[in-house]
């Protein structure tokens, strides 16, 4: 495919998950007044999704999708979804307010809940796509 065709479907995908992030940031502002509970849930739900969709719908799996689709969901909207950037400057917000344990707390719940659902995705996925390994099948699908 032309590469600014790549890059356009890339571009849509980030904006859905930029808009999807804003609106769900909103939604969750009356619970995040004391930790950043939107941005967490925001970084829990794409990594979720980046493993579940990277393992479902590799080229030898199952459910296989058009290397396009996956870099739209992969890159373009978990890229625009996910917040890490939010996730750093809240952190030091929290740590210049001297509330370290929730800078603490912020950072575990952060780390560790991401982790364990890109894991969940992965491994439902994997159960679905015949035991498939792999998440990514380009290197630049993990910069999602």
């Amino acid at each position: 495919m032309n590469p600014m065709m790549i890059t356009l479907w890339v571009g849509l995908g980030g904006a859905i998950g930029t808009i999807a992030r804003y609106w769900i940031a909103i939604w969750a502002l009356p619970f995040s007044r004391t930790l950043p509970l939107g941005t967490i849930g925001i970084n829990i739900l794409g990594s979720f999704i980046i493993g579940f969709v990277g393992t479902l719908t590799l080229a030898t799996g199952k459910h296989p999708l058009p290397e396009i689709a996956r870099l739209f969901v992969m890159v373009g909207i978990c890229g625009g979804f996910t917040t890490f950037s939010s996730f750093s400057l809240q952190t030091l917000d929290l740590l210049r307010a001297g509330a370290w344990n929730r800078a603490l707390l912020n950072v575990g719940l952060s780390v560790g809940l991401c982790l364990g659902a890109v894991a969940l995705g992965h491994g439902i996925a994997a159960r679905l796509n015949g035991g498939a390994q792999q998440v990514a099948q380009i290197a630049i699908e993990e910069d999602g």
